[in-house]
């Protein structure tokens, strides 16, 4: 008898041990699967990356300005040039018939002046005798011996030569003004002849020729563009022209610091700064396909940058903001959710308390339900684990690096935040149960 109530009492026992197993083991299994990360602190930086071309910060465009058959080509593209320096020069020869032309239309304008300065000189010497005729037949006038008429010649005569005087006087003004009229067209044919011989204006690279010896230069009018023969670019300062989306634009300052490479000069990075961020967006003549709004942002490169040439591709990756040691939280743990809060913004829960059908109560109600004072909103935020439960917690966010956001408000350094997998973190809702896989992910490297 007592070995029968023994077995039955071991019978139970074991049977007691089994459920207490299974119940546990039931819990230890019961919710998704997720990874943590604890939260920690690490430097962070903000980045904005950017593709676009290489080009000088200074380039000439050299067109002619006389028309003319090109005699001499004294350089190539690719060549370096001085300022100063002869580039090519245009047929003279029109220029040269014309400086000549003009030459002996101020001689003849001189001479024409020397004739009438002697001219002047005669009314001159006959305004004077014939003040002194009409002097002497005044005072013979007055003592009554010569007659009216004589007396009348002789004034009419001086009135005569005081106006031969004074044309003379005016011709002389007239030639002047002439000799300087044909004096500025002479130095203006002299300019123009200049111009047939080009020099470089600054030291640089000739990056592109568009004329050949033999062929006529053009030069341009209002509505007719004139013959760009040479582009010289100064490649002593060398800047990145890149196109910014416009929603990463309000992040970039003047003076940020940039690193960039180069597509034909492979491993190797060349530091710089933003000097210039647009304020129009670009516009892409004749497109009328729909594309997204960029903005041209400017990078100039430290120092020489050896063998470039412009119009090279290249990215411009520009630092917006660095933090140092600030905690800091995976960009694929954080999610949106829209939660109940009350009047002071504070999140209300579920009730973990599992209901008849083993799950928790849900966590929003339908808008019908809400009590007084609580609202529907949608937060940032990510889910801590706690007691082996996703609880949603609201996050501020700053700064975004690579592969964290930084944290202003929300969460404590140590805190384990829900980081996968990336379903479970869509699929989570407050206060559901989860359990931690078996192989974690490692946190990433500051």
């Amino acid at each position: 008898m007592n070995r029968k109530k023994f077995l039955i009492a071991a019978g139970i026992v074991v049977l007691l041990a089994a459920i207490g197993y299974a119940n546990f083991a039931f819990k230890r299994t019961t919710g998704a699967e997720v990874t943590v990360e604890k939260i920690q602190r690490r430097d962070l930086e903000a980045i904005v990356s950017a593709s676009g071309k290489i080009q000088p910060k200074k380039s000439v465009q050299v067109s002619a300005e006389t028309m003319g058959k090109v005699v001499k080509l004294a350089v190539d593209q690719g060549d370096f040039v001085k300022a100063g320096q002869p580039l090519l020069q245009i047929d003279p020869r029109s220029l040269e018939t014309q400086v000549q032309n003009h030459e002996a239309s101020v001689a003849a304008a001189r001479s024409m002046l020397d004739q009438t300065k002697s001219q002047y000189d005669s009314a001159k010497l006959a305004v004077e005798q014939a003040d002194t005729d009409f002097k002497r037949q005044d005072g013979l006038w007055k003592g009554g011996l010569t007659t009216k008429d004589a007396y009348d010649r002789a004034a009419n005569t001086l009135q005569t030569q005081k106006t031969n005087l004074m044309q003379a006087d005016q011709s002389i003004k007239s030639q002047q003004e002439r000799i300087k009229v044909e004096q500025a067209n002479l130095d203006s044919a002299k300019y123009d002849l200049v111009k047939v011989r080009l020099l470089s204006p600054i030291d640089g690279l000739v990056t592109s020729r568009n004329i050949e010896e033999g062929e006529t230069a053009v030069v341009g009018t209002m509505n007719n563009a004139g013959t760009v023969l040479l582009t010289i670019a100064d490649m002593s300062i060398i800047q990145a022209e890149v196109e910014v989306d416009e929603t990463d634009l309000p992040d970039i300052k003047l003076g940020q610091p940039a690193k960039i490479t180069i597509d034909a000069l492979p491993d190797k990075t060349f530091p710089g700064k933003v000097t210039e961020v647009g304020n129009s967006p670009i516009v892409v003549a004749g497109s009328t396909a729909t594309r997204a709004t960029n903005f041209k942002v400017v990078v100039t490169i430290d120092g020489v940058v050896p063998n470039v040439r412009p119009g090279f591709t290249c990215t411009a990756v520009i630092t917006t903001g660095t933090r140092q040691k600030v905690p800091s939280v995976p960009i694929q743990a954080t999610t949106v959710r829209e939660m109940v809060v009350d009047d002071k913004g504070q999140i209300i829960r579920a009730d973990p308390t599992p209901g008849k059908s083993g799950a928790p109560r849900p966590a929003i109600p339908v808008t019908n339900d809400l009590k007084p004072g609580q609202t529907k909103k949608e937060l940032e935020g990510v889910f801590v684990l706690k007691d082996s439960r996703a609880l949603f917690v609201p996050i501020k966010t700053g700064i975004a690096g690579e592969k964290y956001f930084e944290v202003l408000a929300g969460l404590n350094e140590g805190d384990q935040v829900i980081t996968g997998p990336f379903a479970s973190v869509r699929s989570l809702k407050d206060v559901d149960a989860v359990r931690l896989a078996k192989s974690p992910v490692s946190p990433a490297a500051k």
